[in-house]
């Protein structure tokens, strides 16, 4: 590998992409120089230009651990390939500079365009890895909804797994959605995050910032998070703030998750919402259900024809805080033993709402999704988390996106499905999967789907999305049947 040409050709991209100018490009050429431990250059009168950032760095960083420069594992090539990038991008400040540029002369769409394009030219968003994903539509009672076996994150070898243990703990940054992970060296245990650049927004005085995922589930997949590291906590503040950041950006939804465990999302140490660009199936999901809230006249509020138990408020900014509010603290203090409902045990509390908002036209809109995290001898997981049988397909908590029809199954499901493929028209193909270590997990499945496989009235895909509905009707509380939807209508009638 002629290790100067790729050199010229991460310049050459650099500078078409507006991240460097013209006359930064020796500059650029002689930090990369130092990054790679180069004594030398070559000068050639014709730049490859290449388009493909990840293919780019990739041959980079082939070169670096040819030469011993770093370990050829996923760690030290993502270390390595931030600490490249990082040092040929702008400044945070003439990040924020070009976003709020664009945001006065063409508007706050335009704005958040610009920066999601640079993030994915950035390689901040690893768009090579989540173009592994593998995603269809499944049809259901409630809508279309959306799959995804998520094939983005590699995996880490025994070797790296060994030496991050070797690391020693620090306390900077406290987590991986701080505000001090922009420009971050990184480490073993922590991404580089030299390539990271975040949009300062503020909510009324409290400051917030907007960044994307690295890896995108969806369409401008963002992350809105405190600049203050902060626990998460679902209250009065919490709605206002979801309904401040749809005041400046209405073309985005933006949702938190629930603030308890098993209910709640990955990361309950930081104070976070989830948004983006991008319609979820509970979006166009119908109200079944009419309800009126004495003194808030002119908001609309419904139950929709979901899974999950959600009360649809739409209408103006501060009536929907000041009702969001009294149906959150109402499901705070509110058991219903005939359905299995309890608010508390001892003094743990149970119940908690993942709420989520969005613009219609000129009038607000909130979904507060009603949580309970409640575990029992049965269901030592959750009583209202995917169950056992489900588990073969699903088993990881149920957060914001999933929330909203969109599930994010575990990459194992891509080998284990193929596998099943290749045996489902053998006369044994359930002898052959109760034999498999690997596919035994879903021997019942199997028996239930095995004769419609055969007749070709239905695809593993199709199943697996129908486990998918099963997996957020065991997250609802009260239940999509005659009995549930009274008892949700009978905890509204004691908001007040």
């Amino acid at each position: 590998m002629e290790i100067s040409k790729k050199i010229d050709t991460l310049v050459d991209y650099s500078i078409r992409n507006n991240f460097i100018e013209k006359e930064d490009e020796i500059y650029s050429k002689n930090t990369l120089m130092d990054i790679l431990n180069l004594d030398d250059l070559k000068v050639f009168d014709k730049v490859e230009s290449q388009d493909n950032i990840s293919e780019i760095l990739d041959e980079i960083l082939d070169y670096a651990c040819e030469t011993n420069l770093i370990q050829n594992n996923v760690t030290e090539r993502d270390l390595l390939d931030s600490k490249i990038m990082g040092s040929l991008l702008p400044k945070p400040s003439q990040v924020t500079k070009k976003f709020d540029e664009i945001k006065t002369n063409e508007g706050i769409k335009a704005a958040t365009a610009w920066y999601y394009d640079f993030s994915n030219k950035s390689n901040y968003i690893r768009g090579d890895r989540v173009a592994k994903n593998k995603k269809w539509i499944t049809p259901t009672k409630y809508g279309d909804l959306q799959i995804t076996i998520n094939l983005s994150k590699p995996e880490k070898d025994p070797k790296e797994i060994a030496k991050a243990k070797l690391i020693k703990k620090v306390s900077y940054p406290k987590c991986l959605l701080c505000k001090e992970n922009v420009g971050y060296m990184g480490s073993y245990t922590h991404p580089g995050r030299q390539n990271h650049r975040i949009i300062p927004f503020d909510f009324k005085g409290d400051p917030w910032n907007l960044q994307y995922s690295p890896y995108v589930y969806y369409n401008e997949h963002s992350i809105i998070f405190s600049s203050e590291h902060r626990d998460m906590r679902i209250d009065r503040k919490n709605i206002t703030n979801l309904l401040d950041f749809i005041e400046q950006v209405p073309h985005y939804f933006v949702g938190s998750n629930a603030d308890l465990p098993i209910v709640g999302g990955s990361i309950l140490s930081h104070d976070h919402f989830q948004g983006g660009y991008h319609k979820f199936p509970m979006e166009v999901a119908e109200i079944i259900h009419r309800v009126k809230f004495e003194g808030f006249e002119g908001v609309e509020a419904g139950i929709l024809k979901w899974p999950l138990s959600v009360v649809r408020l739409t209408g103006d900014r501060e009536e929907l805080i000041d009702l969001g509010n009294k149906i959150l603290t109402a499901w705070r203090e509110y058991s219903d033993e005939s359905l299995h409902i309890l608010a508390y045990s001892e003094n743990e509390p149970h119940n908690t709402i993942t709420p989520l908002a969005r613009r219609v036209g000129e009038n607000y809109q909130l979904d507060l999704v009603l949580r309970n995290n409640r575990t029992t001898d049965e269901h030592p997981l959750g009583l209202f988390h995917p169950h056992s049988e489900l588990h073969h397909i699903k088993k990881e908590n149920i957060g914001l996106i999933e929330v909203m029809g969109l599930a994010v199954l575990p990459g194992r499901l891509k080998s284990e499905l193929d596998s099943l493929k290749e045996i489902a028209l053998e006369d044994n193909f359930l002898d052959l999967v109760k034999n498999d270590e690997t596919l035994e997990k879903h021997y019942d499945w199997c028996v239930i789907i095995e004769k419609k496989l055969k007749d070709g009235k239905t695809t593993f895909e199709t199943e697996v999305g129908r486990v998918f509905e099963r997996v957020l009707e065991d997250a609802g509380v009260f239940k999509l049947n005659e009995t549930g939807v009274n008892g949700l209508i009978k905890f509204l009638n004691t908001v007040k």
